[in-house]
């Protein structure tokens, strides 16, 4: 997955992203955000976060997938920090499909742009219709 054939699904790339970040490897989790996002990606607190936690495992909830180019996968992470602290993050991730390729929406950077403005991803149509939550 991470360097061969795109995700099939969303929950495949969410699992192989907890993957990127238990092995460091941030040129992946940036190629698999969503492309209208990635310049505004904090990687060095990505890598910062990658390199200095010791991953404990990934719990995926629930996959919402009806077949069309959004889906939802709600996940626990776990980890340690340097001090020893443990700590679970939960979260309902949004993905979207274009061009038959997966992405993670980062719910940290939402377009500056308004809802009949062309999206941001590049794919023609209106913001509302193409990437808006």
């Amino acid at each position: 997955m991470h360097a061969g054939a795109p995700a099939s699904n969303a929950q495949t790339l969410m699992r192989s992203r907890y993957s990127a970040y238990c092995l460091g490897l941030i040129d992946y989790l940036v190629t698999t955000t969503l492309p209208s996002q990635q310049a505004r990606l904090d990687v060095s607190a990505m890598t910062r976060w990658s390199h200095e936690s010791t991953w404990l495992g990934l719990e995926v909830e629930n996959t919402t997938d009806d077949g069309s180019d959004r889906a939802q996968v709600t996940f626990v992470a776990h980890w340690t920090d340097p001090d020893g602290s443990q700590h679970k993050h939960r979260e309902c991730s949004e993905f979207i499909r274009k061009a038959n390729k997966w992405y993670f929406v980062d719910p940290n950077y939402r377009p500056d742009t308004g809802r009949n403005a062309p999206c941001p991803c590049g794919s023609g149509k209106k913001f509302k219709r193409c990437c808006a939550p």
